[in-house]
Parts: structure tokens; sequence; C-alpha cells
């Protein structure tokens, strides 16, 4: 895969339409939406993250984040409802191995919205653009140990469960164990 190609994508990623869900780059006006599910430490107690302190800093993430994309360096989408256009989380890729063809994928949902198949649409949408846009050979995923229903999101998408890395983060003044599901192209083909 050619660092070049996935930095022109980025630059301006398109959106990406699923039956429930729109997703398109992150906007500065998504501030209120984000802080709504980025303060609470239920929603962050599983990532790398801690809870943003206030609307403001969250306005300033944002803003950060349109220059990363102008960079094409930024490789989320928001996630929004197409019935009222909440924007309710992010998806996409956390990092490339260009040199493996391969990606990890990331997500966070508000938690008002968990358990109704979203993150798994929207999983979905980002493997079917990973594999047939970009051209990837594998799409892997990870999460922190006791995250089961992150877990069970990728094995739904058709990740395969490939074992934990144990304390393999240091992620807020802890070492954390790792768990870490994967598809391949063959097998997403296979779906």
């Amino acid at each position: 895969m050619n660092r070049d190609i996935v930095l022109r994508y980025f630059r301006d990623p398109p959106e990406i339409t699923t039956p429930r869900l729109l997703l398109r780059r992150l906007k500065k006006t998504d501030y209120r939406d984000m802080y709504e599910y980025a303060c609470d430490p239920n929603v962050t107690r599983f990532l790398t993250w801690q809870p943003h302190p206030n609307p403001a800093w969250t306005m300033r993430y944002l803003a950060y984040v349109a220059t990363r994309y102008r960079a094409g360096e930024f490789f989320d989408w928001a996630v929004v409802l197409r019935e009222n256009q909440k924007m309710i989380g992010t998806c996409g890729f956390t990092s490339f191995a260009y040199e493996h063809n391969s990606a990890e994928i990331g997500y966070v949902l508000n938690p008002s919205y968990w358990g109704q198949g979203i993150a798994l649409e929207a999983v979905q949408a980002i493997m079917d653009v990973g594999f047939r846009g970009l051209n990837l050979h594998r799409i892997e995923a990870k999460f922190i140990l006791g995250n089961e229903r992150s877990r069970r999101v990728m094995e739904k998408a058709g990740m395969s469960f490939e074992g934990y890395q144990r304390e393999a983060m240091y992620i807020l003044d802890e070492y954390r164990t790792i768990g870490v599901c994967s598809i391949l192209f063959s097998e997403y083909l296979d779906k």
C-alpha cells in the first residue's frame, strides 16, 4: 500500500451511507454531540484517552482534527444518524502499516446508542472502505481486556479473535492487556 494514496484519500474522505448512518468527516460544529459522550468516564474506561474536561476542550480538539484532515493524516469518520443528523460517535482507522498492507480500525459510540448494532454497521462500512477502496490485505481491531462489548462487535463483523497481548500498552498510568481480532481480505470476501 502506498502512503501517498492513503494521505490523498483522507484529505477529503468520501461520505459513506448505510441504512441508518451517514459517515462523514468530523466538523467543529460536532463539539456538543461529541462532548456528550466524550466527557463520560464509562465511555473512556476502555479507551486510551481521558474524558474531555469541558465543551471548549472538545471544540479545540475538533479544530486540531481539521488540520489533520488537511494533511491527510486523520482517518476517522463521524458516525451520524441519518434520521436526525445527530453525531453519535466516530469510526475509522487508527493506524496503517503500509509495508504490510494492513490497518487497525477503532470506534467509539455515545452510550445512549449502545446495543443497537450501530457500531457494527459503522465497522462494516469502514471495513468495506479498507478492503475495496484501499485494497488492504488485513484489518485488525484491538480492545482492552474487559471490554467484551467491543470484542463482540469485532466478531460479529467477521473478525477472528487472535488472543491477548499481556500488559502490552501503558494507558493512563496502568499497564493494560490488549485483545486483538482481525480479518483478511479473503475472509471478508467469503462473508
